[in-house]
């Protein structure tokens, strides 16, 4: 399994807060079989000053740690990037590491307020052969009232990564709601653990894979840990890559009435 969202890298943000950490959560994930994890710590102006560069020279410093411990975690970079108005630009001059050097990119909307123009912006970075990967945004509290937007923003070639942990009850009832939902609709192109620590929010993505397979199968459960996120590695175009189940459904999607037992049932 591929994990491309989590906050590994010791000390930068609010994720791992030391090496020892660290450490400890790169054995974590790899007990629960992950073999590559993107180190992506948060870029937010005024909070989190982190810049490309200086998270790459990281990634390769906790890279050397995990060969000195005999870890076998494969480490690449990224960012939970912010919304800028000079976006577009910082990816351009890699002051905004996209995912492995990519065309894909972590995007994290504010949480409790929807952001003005986000369709806007989202199709601008599309024009400039971005494709921004939304996180969590079962978790987001504006999501109700919203749901509708980030439908569309799929339709259009934005990518949805809803995180493993919302799908099994970690986040609460409401984030495993529209987790579930979102798959169920099949909007969801891949899980990650957004870790940010060994005890609280753990690099745990097994669990997560699981989950999703009651509501997509195993298969489409495979593309949303391993296929999908090989691709971004690859850097491979959106339309190479299995589609999600919501771009290739002909039908309306499932009753509400249907999700509701489905949504009684769970365990």
């Amino acid at each position: 399994m591929i994990d491309l969202h989590c906050h590994l890298l010791p000390g930068i943000d609010d994720g791992a807060a030391d090496l020892p950490t660290a450490l400890r959560m790169a054995r974590i994930a790899h007990a629960d079989g992950i073999t590559v994890t993107a180190c992506t710590p948060h870029i937010y102006p005024g909070l989190y000053e982190n810049t490309g560069p200086a998270i790459r020279r990281a990634v390769a410093q906790l890279q050397a740690q995990l060969i000195d411990a005999g870890l076998p975690l494969q480490l690449t970079h990224g960012a939970d990037t912010h919304l800028t108005p000079d976006l577009v630009a910082g990816l351009r001059q890699g002051r905004v590491p996209a995912l492995h050097d990519s065309r894909y990119f972590l995007l994290e909307p504010p949480h409790h307020v929807a952001p003005p123009r986000l369709a806007e912006t989202v199709f601008a970075l599309l024009a400039a052969e971005y494709v921004p990967v939304i996180t969590h945004p079962e978790r987001l509290d504006w999501i109700e009232d919203h749901y509708a937007t980030f439908v569309d923003l799929a339709r259009q070639g934005a990518w949805m990564q809803v995180t493993a942990g919302s799908l099994t009850g970690r986040f609460g009832a409401t984030a495993r709601y529209w987790g579930e939902r979102l798959l169920d609709e099949g909007w969801v192109h891949i899980l990650a653990t957004d870790a940010h620590g060994a005890d609280r929010r753990p690099p745990l993505l097994g669990e997560g894979r699981q989950a999703a397979e009651r509501w997509v199968g195993a298969a489409e459960a495979t593309h949303l840990v391993e296929t999908r996120p090989q691709g971004i590695l690859d850097d491979v175009t959106p339309d190479q890559l299995p589609l999600v189940p919501g771009a290739t459904a002909p039908s309306a999607p499932r009753s509400g009435w249907a999700r509701l037992k489905q949504w009684l049932r769970r365990p």
